[in-house]
Parts: C-alpha cells; structure tokens; sequence
C-alpha cells in the first residue's frame, strides 16, 4: 500500500521526521522504561509495522491487553490534571516560567488504556488527523513514538498513563501529540533551507489563541517533548513583555477614561523596544556557549497590578535553540479601518492605532503559526469563571465574579474586533502554507 505524506511537505519524497526511528532520540536503553512497554513490545510493534502492508483490523486484533493492576505505578500526588488539578512545576523545562494549576470542567469519564491495539484506533479517531494529513499507516509506523511522547506527558502531568480518562487521552493523543509532530515538520523544514556548517537560527513559532483556551498549557507540553528528545527550547509569552508598573501608569495617565488602556493587556500596554530586543537577541542563539536572560512578568505585584520581574530572576537560556515558542493572546492581530473599530467600541480606536507599531515588535519575528479558534469570545468569561470558582473553593486568592467580569470586559472589544480577520485572513504577515488552524469546542478540545 502506497503511503501518503503530510500534505504541509515540501519535498513530497521526504520522510517526515517524526515517523524516523525513535533511537534517533533515544538511546536503546529508554524504552524499557516506559510503563507501556513490556514482554509483548515485540510483538506489538511487530504488528504495527506491518499494518501498511496488510490489512489493519486483522493485524491489531491480535494485539496483547496491558495488565489492568492499578498498582503498576501511583497516580501524582493522587490526583488528576483533567478531573481537578495537577501541579506542573518542571520550571527548567519551561524556561523558568512556573506552571500554575491547571483546571478543567471536563467529565470524569475513566478510560483505562488497556491495548495499544485501543490506543491505535482511539488515535486515528483524533480530529487532527485529515488536518495534517496523517492516515492510519502513519501512525501504524510511528506507534512507538506516540507511546513514547502520551508517557513523557503522563509523568509530567503526574497522570497515571494506564488511567487517563477519555479527556486527558483526547488532550495527549488528539491534541498535544499531533501538534508536535507537526512542527517536528516544520523545523524540519525551516532547517532544510540552510547548508551544512550554515549557523541555523531558531524557528520562531507564533500561538495566538485568547485567554483561558489552554494556549500556555499547550506550549508548556510542546516545551517538555523539545527537551526530553534532545532539543532545546524557549518560550516567551507576550505578557513578558508588559510595561513596568511605572509605565503602565504612564499609560493610563495619557489615556484618562480609556478602560481598555486603564491596565496592563490591549496594544499599548507593551514595551516593544524590549520585544524587539529579546526577539533579535534569541533568535542569534546558533551555537553552544551562547546565552541569554529572558524578560518576565510578575502579576502578583502591585497587589495584582504587576510590574516587570527583577532581572536577577529572569531564567538563562542557552543555546544552539532549536526553536522558541511564542505565545500570546492578540499575536498576529491587524490594525483595521479606524471607524470599523469605533463602531466595536469607541475606546478600541487608540488601541488599534497603537497596534500599528507591532508588526515590527513581534510579527515579524515569527516565521509559523498556530491558531487556536473558538467560536464564541464569551467562552473567555466562562473558562476564567471556572478558574477563579475553583482556586476559591480551595481557599487560595481568586477574582469575585464582578471583577472576573470587569477583568474579561476589557478585552473583549478587541476579541471582537480582530478574531473575525485573524481567522478569515491569517496573522499579520503570516505565510498561510506555514499557519495551522485548530478549532477547538467549549472543552478547549480540538474538533
């Protein structure tokens, strides 16, 4: 049987990177530590490999089941990331960025992984698939990778990778996993563009996605499976780039009666000298020995006002990056007719005269996008409710629901201003056969 390539290729005769043998990462010694690989790997993958060649369902049928012992190994701390919450605090693997609690409303459907012949057909069933272009084949011939990449991310979201439930399957296996083989892909191809001995920059990859759709949670995954097969990353967020406390009153000076100006967020409220600085600056981190310091933003300051981190804490990264990983909420947003925007909110007409200067400060900078779509900007209010709701009922520090309201309001004039065009016509500058659009339901799950 013929196989089919991903259609984002170049070079339609190139084998895609993620589906080379897995010991180009790993040394022979890793798999046996996974948890999915026991005395039936062999045949397992046996089969797998040879589903091009026959037919599948046969071929799997005979697949072995896994043990159904829940005491192969604990569960994190006893809990679940997609049930209640997991702590994600692995603050190297994320380039000093501390991952806070993740919260969901998804069910708490079990759904014990008890086959990899299960795990083939639940993947394939992913809403990703035709995106990119896969096909069962594919999967079939990187099976080993796809158990590799679903345990790492298990152990770091201290899940019990026998246990997952439905959605925290959904996550890894239609979500997390797809994405990074496609920009495996797409690295793959930024790097094929140079010659041997060339300094190779990093590939800056662009997340535009509003807030509380799991945008950070999503880099902070992608980060870790960078650094646990041998590449080295960055990640920055747009928010490391707000003003300091200083100038945020500045701002709000010059602006009285501006909500949207009134607090760090909109276009306006960003040091893009400093955007310009760090991005130039990372992006000439080619070789071993090379490092740098990446701004951050402390929220927590100003009694939740923020102000820019102290220097001294900022994370050092080193290079040669393979690639840096951008992420932010209005990344890629275009500047539109003034009296279109005034006609959304009569305020958004000095934010959108501000957004001018930030092609230059960020756009420019990112050569592959990712997209992140939702329906409806009112899903933002809900999913930073739930939030809030959750880390109050634990007794921690959260917004009432006025002011997760007030919050929320001063940014949806902007959402539904500039996602209509984002969607319709691409980021700013962006190359369209480089973008991957993925649309995602209330859930935050891709469909």
């Amino acid at each position: 049987m013929r196989m089919e390539i991903l259609n984002i290729l170049s070079n339609p005769t190139t084998t895609p990177p993620w589906m080379t043998p897995l010991n180009t990462f790993y040394n022979n010694n890793t798999l046996c530590k996974y948890k999915f690989f026991s005395k039936y790997d062999v045949s397992v993958f046996s089969s797998l490999s040879s589903l091009s060649k026959s037919n599948a369902s046969s071929k799997l049928s005979h697949m072995p089941t896994y043990s159904s012992n829940p005491g192969i190994f604990p569960m994190g701390h006893g809990s679940s990331w997609m049930q209640e919450k997991s702590m994600c605090c692995d603050t190297n693997a994320n380039n000093g960025r501390k991952q806070g609690p993740l919260y969901s409303a998804l069910p708490k459907t079990p759904a014990e992984v008890s086959s990899v012949q299960d795990l083939f057909e639940f993947i394939c069933s992913g809403p990703l698939m035709d995106k990119l272009g896969l096909t069962k084949e594919m999967v079939a011939e990187s099976i080993d990778k796809w158990l590799a990449y679903g345990s790492y991310l298990s152990r770091l979201f201290q899940l019990n990778e026998l246990y997952l439930t439905i959605p925290q399957k959904a996550r890894f296996y239609h979500y997390y996993i797809p994405v990074f083989f496609w920009c495996e892909d797409q690295i793959s191809q930024h790097r094929s563009m140079y010659k041997d001995g060339d300094e190779i920059p990093p590939l800056v990859i662009g997340f535009s996605a509003p807030q509380g759709c799991g945008k950070t949670t999503l880099v902070f995954a992608l980060n870790h499976l960078f650094n646990v097969t041998g590449r080295k990353t960055a990640t920055i967020s747009i928010d490391d780039f707000y003003l300091t406390a200083e100038g945020q009153a500045k701002l709000r000076e010059e602006n009285p009666g501006n909500a949207l100006l009134e607090l760090r967020g909109n276009a306006g409220s960003h040091d893009l000298s400093l955007s310009i600085e760090t991005l130039t600056a990372i992006s000439k981190l080619t070789k071993e020995g090379m490092k740098m310091k990446l701004p951050r933003y402390d929220k927590s300051a100003y009694k939740g006002k923020g102000d820019r981190a102290d220097p001294s804490t900022w994370p050092e990264v080193e290079g040669p990056l393979t690639a840096v990983l951008f992420e932010g909420w209005m990344l890629g947003f275009k500047p539109l007719p003034a009296e279109f925007v005034k006609s959304v909110d009569p305020q958004l007409e000095t934010v959108n005269k501000n957004l001018e200067a930030y092609y230059d400060a960020w756009d420019k900078f990112i050569k592959v996008w990712i997209v992140i779509k939702i329906k409806d900007p009112s899903c933002v209010y809900e999913w930073r409710l739930q939030a809030e709701i959750a880390m109050r009922a634990e007794g921690k520090p959260g917004m009432s629901d006025e002011e997760v309201q007030d919050f929320v309001s001063r940014y949806l004039p902007a959402y539904n201003a500039y996602l209509p065009t984002l969607y319709s016509e691409g980021p700013n500058g962006s190359d369209l056969k480089r973008l991957l659009v993925i649309e995602i339901d209330e859930g935050r799950n891709p469909f």
